[in-house]
C-alpha cells in the first residue's frame, strides 16, 4: 500500500526489446509532434547555454566539464512536458501548450519530485567543487577549461580526481535514475504521491536491473555526446528520449483495471 492508503502500481518485468519497442514509438512522437519536441529540448539546450555562459562570466569556466556530465541529472524533470504530449496523443486528446501546462500544474507531486532532481544535481556540483578543493588544491584557479582538462588528464592528481568523480557521478545518476525512471509519468499519470512514485521507480529497476541499467546508460551517454556541441544536439535527443520514457512507463507499469 502506498502512504496515501492507494494500491501500489503493478510493476512488469521489461526485456532488450521493449527498450527498443518504445524507442519507436517515441521516434514517432516526435516525427508526429515536432514542435512540442523541438521547443522543449531548445529550453534545455537554452539553460544549458546560459548556465555555461554564466560560469564563463564569472571565471570558472572549467566547472563546464562537471556541469555537462550533471546536466542529464534534470533531464527527467524538463522532460514533464514531452511526458504529457505521448500520454495526450496515445490518448487522443488536443494537444497544446496551454494544455500541457494546465496538467502540469494541476498535479502537486510533481513539484516535490522536481525538488528531489534539482537536490540531487545540487549535491553533485558541491561535490565536485569539493573533490577539486582536496585533490586539485582549496585555491586553485584556471584561466580556460583546456587548462583545468590539460591538469586533470596529465596529472596525477588530475586522474584521481577523474576516476573519482566519475564514480561518484555514476553513483548519483543510478541513484537518480532508479527515482525518477517512471517517477514523472507515473505522477502525470495517476493520483499517486510523490514518496509511492519514486518507490514504484526503484522497484522497476530491481525488477529489470540489466535492461534498465543499459537504458540509463544509453541516456546518460547521448545526452552528454549530444550537450558537447554547444548543447545543440539535444534539440533532438532530448524529445526522442522524453517520449521514450513514457512508453517505457506504460510497458512497464501495468493500467489500472
Amino acid at each position: 500500500m502506498s502512504i496515501s492508503g492507494k494500491v501500489d502500481p503493478v510493476v512488469r518485468p521489461l526485456v532488450a526489446a521493449d527498450l527498443a519497442e518504445a524507442l519507436g514509438k517515441g521516434l514517432r512522437d516526435f516525427q508526429a509532434l515536432p514542435l512540442y519536441g523541438l521547443t522543449f529540448g531548445a529550453l534545455y539546450a537554452a539553460g544549458g547555454i546560459l548556465i555555461l555562459l554564466s560560469l564563463t562570466a564569472f571565471g570558472i569556466a572549467y566547472l563546464a566539464y562537471p556541469l555537462t556530465a550533471g546536466f542529464a541529472l534534470i533531464g527527467p524533470f524538463v522532460g514533464i512536458g514531452l511526458y504529457e504530449v505521448s500520454r495526450r496523443r496515445e490518448a487522443g486528446e488536443p494537444v497544446s501548450f496551454g494544455a500541457i501546462w494546465s496538467t502540469i500544474r494541476s498535479h502537486s507531486e510533481i513539484g516535490w519530485m522536481a525538488l528531489v532532481t534539482l537536490f540531487v544535481f545540487v549535491v553533485w556540483m558541491y561535490q565536485v567543487w569539493l573533490l577539486i578543493s582536496l585533490l586539485l588544491g582549496p585555491n586553485v584557479s584556471f584561466a580556460s577549461l583546456s587548462e583545468f582538462l590539460r591538469v586533470v588528464l596529465t596529472t596525477n592528481a588530475g586522474l584521481l580526481f577523474l576516476a573519482i568523480g566519475t564514480l561518484d557521478g555514476a553513483v548519483l545518476s543510478l541513484i537518480l535514475f532508479s527515482l525518477t525512471v517512471v517517477s514523472f509519468p507515473l505522477l502525470l499519470d495517476r493520483e499517486v504521491d510523490f514518496v509511492t512514485a519514486m518507490v514504484t521507480s526503484v522497484r522497476v529497476v530491481v525488477t529489470s536491473p540489466l535492461p534498465m541499467i543499459g537504458w540509463a546508460a544509453v541516456i546518460v551517454i547521448l545526452l552528454i555526446v549530444s550537450a558537447l556541441p554547444y548543447f545543440l544536439g539535444l534539440l533532438v535527443t532530448l524529445p526522442v528520449l522524453g517520449h521514450t520514457t513514457w512508453h517505457l512507463y506504460r510497458r512497464i507499469v501495468e493500467p489500472l483495471p
